[in-house]
């Protein structure tokens, strides 16, 4: 039977074709790249996204993740630790995606390389040639497609920062099995180590904060490292020899409430939970297989119904996530919050829980 175009063969993209495969569906990826990168955001993988890569064939555990059980919140001179409800483990996307992209080629799926231009119910329109198909899957992560911008209506947008940390003994020893959070005035990093005993530094943080620091990474992270010792001593000697990648205008909070019949909207083009969560991946999986399966009851047509019941089901946790952001990025909501967490470690195992796509 044939299947839609998928536009993206991150973990959305793949976990639809994945679906799909496994009901004799050919359907066909279209990425730019012929081999999988390593994007900013989702270097965390919580118990839920773990719990869905296994019924797609993936074993986490295999791709040699670094495992995570702890969370740590850091607020000036406020700190707080529980431990995560299940097991969690840090990953790369490269690993990641990669292993997704085999699982798909293993099922039979083709994936054809071209950079989409623009795209239409059915069709992507790609620089090489047109990819059509019964119905389209918009699977392109962070990254707009011509004519189906998300809005960024934000008076002062979020931006994203990763810096990868190359393998530090006296770093894994800091860190440990640990997801750190280090709250600062306009934004956050989240810290966590990953295979190959990198440690992923991911910022998100207000465009108005990165201005402070003339819109130059290196001079952000100086600035930051010297407001907050804990950040700092995360920073060893010669990280400023590493690669810092960027993302501009994310928007979070955002959830696709509609869409055109036979456009399936999947990932961050349905619903872009604020990073601090750590469900990204999770809701990027979770919208590919719940695509895949009203597209298998319905065809093209069943992409409205999709995309209302999908934004139904994201909107608690990108609720809560943006709640839990609005405290994180204030200085005395972070501390009051910690302070509270610390007192009544329940209450934040409790937003752990609502942030969660069930």
């Amino acid at each position: 039977m044939n299947g839609p175009v998928i536009v993206g063969a991150g973990p959305a993209g793949c976990a639809a074709a994945i679906v799909l495969a496994r009901e004799n569906v050919a359907s066909l990826l279209v990425d730019r790249d012929a081999e999988a990168g390593d994007p900013l955001c989702g270097g965390f993988h919580s118990w839920r996204t773990i719990r869905t890569l296994e019924s797609l064939g993936i074993d986490i555990q295999a791709l040699r993740a670094a495992p995570v059980h702890r969370a740590v919140l850091f607020a000036k001179n406020q700190t707080a630790e529980l431990a995560l409800p299940r097991p969690a483990f840090g990953l790369s996307r490269h690993r990641l995606d990669s292993a997704l992209r085999r699982r798909a080629e293993y099922l039979g799926v083709q994936i054809d390389v071209d950079t989409i231009r623009s795209v239409e119910p059915g069709a992507a329109i790609g620089r090489s040639r047109h990819h059509e198909g019964n119905g389209l899957f918009l699977a392109t992560g962070k990254h707009d497609v011509r004519g189906e911008s998300r809005p960024r209506n934000a008076s002062d947008p979020a931006l994203g920062i990763r810096l990868r940390v190359p393998a530090d003994a006296a770093l894994s020893r800091i860190i440990g099995d640990a997801i750190e959070l280090h709250l600062f005035d306009g934004g956050y990093a989240g810290i966590v180590m990953q295979d190959g005993g990198y440690a992923n530094i991911c910022l998100a943080l207000k465009k108005s904060l990165f201005e402070q620091a003339n819109k130059d990474p290196h001079e952000l992270l100086v600035m930051l490292s010297e407001e907050h010792p804990r950040f700092r001593e995360r920073l060893p000697e010669g990280w400023r020899e590493q690669r810092i990648d960027s993302i501009g205008a994310v928007p979070y909070g955002w959830i696709a409430q509609h869409t055109e019949e036979g456009l399936y909207r999947l990932g961050d083009q349905a619903a872009v939970i604020p990073s601090l969560a750590g469900e990204g991946i999770s809701i990027a999986l979770a919208s590919g297989t719940m695509a895949a399966r009203y597209w298998l009851a319905n065809g093209s047509a069943g992409s409205r119904a999709y995309q209302a019941a999908f934004a139904a089901r994201a909107r608690r946790p990108v609720m809560f996530a943006r709640m839990a952001r609005s405290i994180a990025e204030h200085p005395v909501r972070a501390s009051t919050g910690i302070r509270a967490g610390r007192a009544f470690p329940s209450a934040l195992r409790l937003l752990m829980h609502l942030t969660r796509i069930g």
